[in-house]
């Protein structure tokens, strides 16, 4: 066996106009509190302790970057090597590695981090950790084959609209979809712990005047149950649990092929928001 099986997403960078206002949104909604190192145009947010899970950077509203934490053997320098020997120009920044994919998505990656914090069970007030990124591509072939290369697994496609790929035991740490944009972020996604969470945020996000935009729901592809609502400046933003697992040491699986249809991204049925091609 070979490639990514225990690589994460650790943080997603956001660029926007009002760092002020998007840092409030997140702490009140969303439970995020800054951290020390963060200045009046970066902020970094996380859950009080271990490495932050959002950066907030001043700019025009946009994905900046996705970091990831490499826990498979020979960490990021591995996966830089995988990279290289395909002729892409590998960057360091700091103690990460930085990587464009074939849409300019911008990829960082390093070693292991602090993850005090995460999977605080709590009141279901705030989220586990952040969990995966989807993108937004009008040519998704070369997306697809660009994320195999780097060791990333099909776990399912819908047509030739969707694809999801997973790193680690967990369904998807990426998934990219044939969208509205040639590229960016569709959206991406926090883990909560359980059904009964959902009603809190569904009450929590009515009452504090954030309107929910799609769910709940349960994705076919991964099983996981789903909410969405989006941030001050329009980003997408999932609440997801129970998402599938697979156990690629142990078992070999086969790619699934899903009808492109409304009931494959919601099993549940109901109407998809303009924004989601399905």
């Amino acid at each position: 066996m070979s490639g990514l099986t225990r690589t994460s997403l650790s943080h997603v960078a956001l660029r926007t106009p009002d760092v002020e206002a998007m840092a409030a949104h997140y702490g009140r909604h969303m439970g995020l509190v800054r951290h020390d190192e963060s200045t009046t145009d970066h902020v970094y947010l996380g859950f009080g302790e271990g490495h932050h899970s959002l950066e907030l950077i001043k700019g025009t509203a946009g994905l900046a970057h996705v970091a990831f934490e490499v826990g498979d053997e020979g960490g990021p320098e591995r996966v830089g090597e995988r990279l290289r020997d395909r002729g892409v120009e590998v960057r360091e920044v700091g103690d990460q590695l930085e990587v464009t994919d074939p849409d300019g998505n911008v990829l960082r990656w390093h070693g292991a981090i602090s993850r005090t914090g995460e999977f605080t069970r709590g009141s279901g007030r705030r989220p586990l950790r952040v969990q995966h990124a989807t993108f937004s591509t009008h040519d998704m072939e070369p997306m697809v084959e660009f994320y195999l290369g780097l060791g990333f697994r099909i776990s399912d496609r819908m047509g030739e609209v969707f694809t999801w790929l997973r790193s680690t035991v967990e369904h998807h740490s990426v998934a990219i979809v044939q969208g509205a944009t040639p590229n960016g972020l569709d959206h991406y996604s926090w883990d909560l712990a359980e059904w009964e969470d959902f009603k809190t945020w569904a009450d929590r996000l009515t009452d504090n005047g954030v309107p929910i935009q799609w769910g709940p729901g349960r994705h076919g592809p991964g099983g996981n149950l789903f909410l969405f609502y989006d941030d001050p400046d329009g980003n997408h933003i999932e609440l997801s649990a129970e998402m599938e697992r697979y156990f690629d040491e142990r078992a070999e699986y086969q790619p699934r092929v899903w009808e492109a249809a409304p009931t494959t991204v919601n099993l549940w049925g109901g109407q998809v928001p303009s924004w989601r091609t399905a």
